[in-house]
C-alpha cells in the first residue's frame, strides 16, 4: 500500500485523494522519434494506478529483475474540479497546481508488450512507478508555456517546453474528459521530451520547473 499524499511546495497537505494518474504517450515528437515510434494522430492515453505514486524525494528503488528501467520526466497537472466533456476554458479553471513527475518504465517489458500488441500496464503501473513532486499553485505559474529540466549527476539530460507538445495542456485535459471523467485529486502527466534513459544505482536526479520548484532524488 502507498502512503502517498498530495502536498504543496511548502509541505502542507492538499486534502484531495489520488484517484488515478492519466498519462500521455508520445506527446513530444522528438521523444517519439528517439524510440522509433510513430507520432500519434491523437493523444495516446494510459493510466497508472494510485498505488504507483510515491514522493519523489524518497530514494528510487525500481524493480531490478525485469530488465532496464527508464526515467521519463514530465510536467504533472493536479486536477481540482470534476471534469466531463469539458471545454478548454473549463479545463483551465480546473487546474489546481503544477508539479513534476517521473514516469518510470520497464523498457524491455514495454518493448515486448508493444511487439505483441498488448497494453503497457505491466511496464508502467508497478508500485513506485510514478514519483511525484509537491505541487505549485496554478496561479503562481500563470504563463502561456512552462519549461522543466532533468539533470543527472549534474549533467542536463532532459529539457521540456510545453510549446513543443503535440497536444497542449488545456486541449489535452479537454480531450481526456471527453472519454472519461476527471475528479479532484487526479493527476495528468503530459508527456516526456527527448533524452530518456536508463536509471543506474547511485545517480542523483535533479528536477526543476521554471524557477518555482526544485526537487532531488537518488537511485539506490
Amino acid at each position: 500500500m502507498t502512503d502517498y499524499q498530495h502536498h504543496w511546495k511548502d509541505g502542507s497537505p492538499i486534502h484531495l485523494p489520488l484517484g488515478k494518474i492519466v498519462c500521455i504517450g508520445r506527446n513530444y515528437a522528438e521523444h517519439a522519434r528517439e524510440l522509433n515510434n510513430p507520432i500519434p494522430d491523437e493523444p495516446l492515453l494510459f493510466i497508472k494506478p494510485a498505488t504507483s505514486a510515491m514522493h519523489i524525494t524518497r530514494p528510487l528503488n525500481p524493480p531490478r529483475d525485469r530488465g532496464s528501467v527508464h526515467f521519463e520526466t514530465e510536467l504533472a497537472v493536479l486536477i481540482g474540479r470534476p471534469l466531463c466533456n469539458a471545454s478548454e476554458a473549463e479545463a483551465r479553471d480546473a487546474i489546481l497546481g503544477y508539479g513534476l513527475a517521473l514516469d518510470l518504465t520497464l523498457r524491455d517489458v514495454q518493448s515486448q508488450l508493444k511487439e505483441n500488441g498488448h497494453p503497457w500496464e505491466r511496464a508502467k503501473a508497478f508500485d513506485g512507478a510514478c514519483p511525484l513532486s509537491p505541487f505549485v499553485a496554478s496561479e503562481a505559474l500563470a504563463k502561456d508555456h512552462l519549461t522543466f529540466t532533468l539533470d543527472i549527476n549534474g549533467q542536463r539530460r532532459q529539457t521540456g517546453d510545453t510549446r513543443n507538445m503535440l497536444t497542449p495542456t488545456l486541449a489535452l485535459i479537454s480531450h481526456i474528459s471527453q472519454h472519461f471523467s476527471l475528479l479532484p485529486g487526479d493527476v495528468i502527466l503530459t508527456g516526456t521530451p527527448a533524452g530518456v534513459g536508463e536509471l543506474e544505482s547511485g545517480q542523483v536526479l535533479s528536477l526543476e520547473l521554471e524557477d518555482a520548484l526544485f526537487v532531488e532524488t537518488t537511485v539506490v
